[in-house]
């Protein structure tokens, strides 16, 4: 897809969203449950279920994904395609690119071993190696927009909510 075809098949959808914001509040979701053994949480994913579990660090055996693992997957999922649609928008040619996002965590927070330890990833790096001629200045401009643009990266700035209810309730 070029720029042109990018922007066409765009168009519409800015026109609605400018006509009507509200129709561009997009819902997304995912869904899973307790659906095998272990200390797991099955996922249903568009691809079929995973069934995420502990990390070996953790306890896990490392038969089970790791939630951390899927969390950088989701996000360079999402830094791929913003990038490649940003570059598109851009009229940059990249004949190939190799992704890659990295991070760690600390055990002993999860494991609830040292309250000074903090819970959770960080910090991540998303690193592309792109194949192109573009010059250094429009690399940047590139990689600032997709940080700007990447939906996951940007929802990694707000800690979600979360709620645990008896069955059958509703907020």
């Amino acid at each position: 897809m070029d720029r042109t075809e990018l922007r066409a098949l765009q168009a519409p959808l800015r026109e609605r969203y400018t006509q009507d914001p509200d129709s561009a509040h997009t819902p997304i979701a995912a869904e899973g449950d307790w659906r095998d053994d272990g200390i797991t949480a099955t996922v249903d994913t568009w691809s079929g279920p995973t069934r995420a579990g502990l990390h070996s660090a953790t306890g896990g055996d490392g038969a089970d994904a790791c939630s951390g693992d899927m969390l950088m997957e989701a996000l360079l999922g999402c830094a791929g395609v913003t990038l490649r649609s940003v570059a598109t928008a851009m009229n940059l040619e990249i004949r190939s690119a190799r992704l890659r996002a990295r991070s760690s965590f600390d055990a002993r927070g999860t494991l609830g071993m040292d309250s000074s330890v903090p819970v959770g990833v960080g910090p991540i790096e998303v690193v592309a190696e792109v194949d192109c001629d573009a010059d250094d200045a429009k690399l940047e401009r590139l990689a600032a927009s997709t940080e700007r643009y990447c939906v996951v990266g940007q929802s990694l700035r707000e800690t979600p909510r979360f709620t645990v209810r008896r069955a059958g309730t509703t907020d």
